[in-house]
């Protein structure tokens, strides 16, 4: 289990629904921090996903707040996300099916306007889920770029932030499969999360996310209650 000095009194969590950031969440709650979930409306296609944002938020008794960046994402054209033009890839991600992915600069908009929230709050930490499989193709999940922005984000506050005021990605070196395992520790409720990015009635189970999402359940040895509409699955 991923340990902390000192856990958060109150954290706001950058809330996707998906697997990284619920686990995220519920790791957190083990530690007894409260939490703020904090999910963003962007216009991507997969838009459902905040509904289980919603749902994650309630199992958890924390406050779930969505910030509303349909005139922001209108911006961020060319990506499978925000782009009906632009098809979702399939099957496994090569660096250039992923890239089909990337909404520019997405993480650094969300962090800096969690940050902003945490702030006001008086919320001693901001946190988000990417994971060691995220670094290849987006720069925003590294930790040369969480580095970097974590020490602005301080210096941006200063004065202002609450004491101890920290920016926590617990899973930066971690793969999807560690996660669901720490998932499994902390009870995260996997059905309840959202990964695919087709955003139809149930994971369309042959997307990159998908793809990702089933093989981490296989290498962590746990069983997979996902509804695949192809494909095995519960």
């Amino acid at each position: 289990m991923i340990k902390l000095a000192t856990p958060p009194g109150h954290a706001v969590v950058i809330a996707s629904g998906g697997l990284d950031s619920t686990t995220v969440a519920y790791w957190l709650a083990s530690l007894g921090s409260r939490m703020t979930l904090l999910s963003f409306d962007y216009g991507q296609r997969h838009r459902k996903e905040l509904d289980h944002a919603r749902d994650v938020a309630q199992l958890l008794n924390a406050s779930h707040e969505v910030v509303d960046l349909t005139s922001v994402g209108r911006l961020l054209g060319g990506s499978a996300l925000t782009d009906t033009a632009v098809q979702v890839p399939d099957g496994h991600y090569s660096d250039q099916s992923m890239r089909a992915t990337v909404v520019p600069n997405r993480n650094m908009i969300m962090l800096s306007v969690a940050v902003g929230a945490a702030v006001a709050a008086g919320a001693d930490a901001v946190a988000f889920g990417a994971h060691a499989g995220d670094h290849p193709i987006y720069p925003d999940c590294r930790s040369e770029f969480f580095d970097q922005f974590a020490e602005t984000a301080r210096a941006a506050t200063n004065g202002f932030h609450a004491e101890g005021f920290d920016l926590i990605a617990p899973f930066l070196a971690l793969t999807k499969a560690d996660i669901v395992t720490v998932g499994v520790q902390v009870g995260v409720p996997f059905e309840r999360t959202w990964s695919c990015y087709k955003g139809g009635p149930v994971h369309c189970g042959t997307c990159g996310t998908c793809t990702e999402r089933r093989e981490a359940f296989e290498v962590a040895g746990v069983e997979d209650p996902t509804e695949y509409a192809t494909g095995e699955g519960r």
